[in-house]
């Protein structure tokens, strides 16, 4: 399990100062003349303690960013190195999430308060699933665990393969200057995606188990939704792949992959060598995508009855432009997870890891991926 690991080494300075956050620049030398010091390293003790297991691979960056706290807990990870200002600012914050997300990590932890939050929304990937430790003043985010124990508890699910609900939750920040005068001026930011315990949705409810054939349309309703004009679409083998087609009015192989676009088939029932000549064709543009389901029970996503989707193929559509559909019980269902064998063993280990599958309307879960 790889994770990115960013650390704000002021956040929460500002309330026990009495200054209402930590956001101003003149924070630091104000704790300092009031006795405050960070309390950082005592929240982050139980994330850390986690993040030093052995099949977990911690990737942060230099100084105080990261490097240091985890020197301090004994945990060996990979450094990237970069400049970092003293006392550190929003920009090397941003600039260290940056340099992280371009190693694909699993899960994107960062500690500190609702003004990191906002650094790392300004420069985290829009899918990457973020898990905030809480450290700040203010908290009006929902991207946080409830404590650094939850935060922990839900790397340790993370890493014993369990399935997760992955949702969108709100980045806010409220103004300290407004704030310290007695006003509560919340702002929204935007969103981000973040691990929870794995629920099921009411509306697909019955005695606590899923209705299989509700859920499906519910995959397919936002696959749909998804869709955009003039993006071309591999459509996999599956009856979760059919229900999409089925939706849009569209004839469907089932035991094969259909080429999609605007809403028309444009090739039925494709060999490995339309759909090579498709997706290499459309590589620069960045305008294909695979739609795939994993197999029930054995849970191979490529490599079993799919083998014209191939690994160059996959290659020229590009890894984050596949989207999984399953639902929740046949993940559970799955005895070894989610398997792929595209007979190229360097695109097999580059696709194990964790992926996000929509698992309903506007629902997913991640899941591990073995090869």
């Amino acid at each position: 399990m790889k994770i990115a690991l960013v650390v704000n080494p002021l956040a929460g300075l500002g309330g026990p100062a009495g200054l209402k956050g930590s956001d101003a620049l003149d924070t630091v030398s104000i704790a300092r003349e009031r006795g405050v010091t960070s309390r950082v390293a005592d929240r982050l003790k139980p994330v850390l303690a986690v993040l030093g297991h052995e099949t977990i691979e911690c990737t942060t960056v230099s100084g105080v960013l990261g490097e240091f706290w985890c020197r301090e807990a004994g945990i060996n990870c990979t450094t990237l190195s970069m400049p970092v200002t003293n006392p550190s600012t929003a920009e090397d914050t941003r600039t260290a999430v940056a340099l992280l997300q371009a190693t694909s990590p699993d899960l994107f932890v960062f500690a500190g308060g609702d003004g990191t939050a906002r650094d790392v929304l300004d420069a985290v990937s829009p899918l990457q699933v973020v898990l905030g430790v809480p450290c700040g003043v203010k908290m009006h985010s929902a991207v946080f665990a409830n404590n650094p124990v939850a935060a922990a508890e839900v790397i340790q699910q993370m890493n014993a393969g369990q399935l997760l609900t992955v949702s969108h939750a709100e980045v806010r920040d409220i103004d300290e200057v407004a704030f310290r005068k007695g006003v509560v001026q919340a702002s929204f930011y935007g969103e981000m995606w973040v691990p929870e315990a794995l629920r099921y949705m009411q509306q697909v409810k019955s005695g606590g188990q899923e209705v299989e054939a509700l859920v499906v349309e519910e995959i397919a309703a936002d696959i749909i939704e998804q869709m955009q004009p003039h993006m071309t679409y591999l459509m996999g083998s599956g009856s979760t792949t059919a229900a999409i087609m089925a939706q849009l009015g569209l004839d469907n192989t089932l035991l094969g992959v259909d080429v999609l676009k605007d809403g028309k088939v444009l090739i039925a029932d494709a060999y490995e060598t339309q759909l090579y000549d498709v997706a290499s064709t459309l590589s620069l543009e960045n305008t294909c995508k695979i739609v795939v389901t994993v197999i029930g029970g054995q849970g191979h996503l490529f490599g079993r009855g799919n083998q014209q989707l191939s690994a160059r193929v996959i290659r020229a559509v590009g890894q984050d432009n596949v989207l999984v559909v399953a639902t929740k019980s046949k993940l559970e269902g799955l005895s070894n997870g989610i398997v792929v064998d595209t007979g190229d063993a360097e695109l097999d280990q580059s696709l194990a890891g964790f992926i996000r599958v929509v698992t309903g309307y506007e629902d997913a879960v991640l899941c591990p991926v073995h090869c």
